[in-house]
């Protein structure tokens, strides 16, 4: 007892020190300063740096960190393509292969059952291959899974196809937003994660416009496209400076650092920081699965998996893999409403990557999930209406408006946010088995979620969208009381804050 409540004093010790020099770092303007850590290189090298960090520590957004960003997003653009594809495709695919709704659901909701596998296993394989590498692996099952449904001529290697593409996007969900926030500058960092769901939108876009002119299997083989392109792209992007640290190698590190901050900047403050996380991380030693629920860890953990809970018990996934079918179940013309739906998805989700670090992520997620209930309250309304047959000239209008708004609102804020939020709150020793649960948490609801919402709307549509209704309400409570602001501080600062916080 006495050797573990020494140990635990001593890890909040070093919690409090690098909590302590991490806001300190915001308090240096120049190499010079008292308390600055040499880093190898020379005064005479310091004379000739051209940029430093700004007075709150922040360093510029270069033209290297936003080329590597997009490369990194394409990734999240075939997530998109994939999520859409089912809502499109629902038509052709149950005509030309004679599929039952039963049948149908189950390749619509498999995505979400091999994303769930891909989760599962996301944390691990990021962390052993590096960011880099799992996306390329991602890819491999994205391709595959996207040829056999080009190819498929019965449900079962629809389903295969489509699990394997499951897999990949699981896989994805993880290692794309933890990579952006582990390289982008911190004052924009929520903005280059949420281009993860700009990028998103752009491909459920695409397939939302093109699926209404072409056969299910071209545009299966379209959705190929991407995934090539990125594979391509990835052989031109560095690994992650925190992720090379972790394995101290610190070489390769300070290169990669350097090469996202720019030639000419100063990144001492920043990779000694960085160095210094890890080193308390190693000391802490990796945290299982077991250990992830000491007290420590409690209250980023009941974040992470809350926002996840919430946003798909919300019914977003049920709600974009069959907009299609929802715009029908209404009287709206179904090409007309998933076109317009298309065409307002993109700068909708641009709003929500340029007001992220203005707003912050509470009041965005907040107004996201307001906007959420109050539509799908709407569309509870404007099913009940129809079924009783009142107001049978407005109802289609009331169910178009309904479904436009709620996918508006969940890209506003609700669809990347939690995924950004998971990126900055788990140190480096428990972000392996942590974001492994999160992610597992957020696939495996969102497959009971696809799979039954079919189910649910033959039930009673307007009971089903109050249910989401009241889900919406109960995400505002949670994040008012439970969910921090996290804007404009470094993933080290965060963390060790959240550490704090329970002791």
């Amino acid at each position: 007892m006495e050797r573990q409540k020494s140990i635990m004093e001593r890890q909040k010790s070093m919690e409090s020190g690098l909590l302590r020099k991490s806001l300190s770092i915001r308090e240096r303007k120049h190499p010079h300063d008292e308390g600055y850590l040499e880093t190898g290189l020379s005064s005479k090298r310091h004379k000739e740096v051209k940029k430093h960090q700004n007075e709150d520590g922040e360093c510029c957004v270069t033209t290297s960190v936003c080329l590597i960003t997009f490369i990194v997003v394409t990734g999240s653009f075939c997530v998109g393509c994939g999520t859409g594809y089912s809502s499109v495709a629902q038509h052709g695919i149950v005509s030309d292969l004679s599929l039952s709704v039963a049948e149908y659901s189950m390749f619509g909701s498999i995505l979400t059952l091999g994303g769930l596998i891909g989760a599962v296993f996301s944390g691990k394989i990021s962390d052993v291959l590096g960011r880099k590498r799992a996306m390329f692996f991602c890819e491999a099952f994205c391709a595959t899974g996207w040829l056999c449904i080009a190819l498929a001529k019965d449900a079962l290697w629809l389903d295969c196809g489509r699990f394997l593409l499951g897999i990949g996007v699981g896989i994805f969900s993880y290692v794309i937003p933890v990579y952006i926030a582990e390289i982008a500058p911190k004052h924009v960092r929520g903005s280059f994660v949420f281009a993860n769901q700009l990028m998103q939108n752009f491909g459920l876009s695409l397939f939302f416009i093109i699926g209404n002119f072409i056969s299910w299997r071209f545009l299966s083989i379209i959705g190929m496209v991407p995934c090539i392109l990125h594979v391509v792209c990835l052989f031109f992007i560095p690994e992650s400076p925190r992720w090379l640290a972790k394995f101290g190698r610190d070489k390769e590190c300070r290169a990669s650092l350097q090469h996202l901050r720019g030639h000419d900047v100063d990144i001492s403050q920043e990779a000694n920081a960085i160095k210094e996380t890890m080193e308390f991380s190693q000391q802490s030693g990796e945290t299982g699965f077991v250990e992830l629920f000491q007290r420590r860890y409690i209250f980023p953990l009941i974040i992470g998996v809350g926002l996840m809970l919430l946003q798909q018990l919300s019914g977003s996934s049920g709600v974009i893999y069959y907009a299609s079918s929802l715009y029908e179940r209404g009287g709206f013309p179904s090409a007309v409403g998933t076109s317009v739906m298309a065409t307002i998805m993109i700068p909708k989700a641009m709003i929500g990557t340029i007001i992220v670090d203005k707003m912050g992520r509470r009041t965005l997620l907040m107004a996201s999930c307001a906007g959420m209930g109050l539509f799908a309250l709407l569309l509870s309304v404007s099913y009940s209406l129809r079924s009783f047959g009142i107001l049978p000239e407005l109802t289609p209008l009331f169910t178009f408006i309904s479904v436009l708004g709620y996918i508006i609102s969940y890209a506003l804020g609700m669809g990347g946010l939690p995924w950004i939020i998971m990126s900055e709150i788990f140190p480096m020793n428990v972000k392996v088995s942590a974001g492994t649960l999160v992610t597992v948490t957020n696939w495996a609801c969102g497959w009971v979620i696809t799979f039954t919402f079919n189910l649910l709307m033959q039930w009673n549509a307007a009971g089903t969208f109050l249910i989401f209704s009241s889900v919406s309400a109960a995400s505002i409570v949670f994040i008012y009381f439970i969910v921090p602001e996290t804007k404009g501080r470094s993933l080290e600062e965060i963390q060790t804050l959240l550490s704090n916080s329970v002791h």
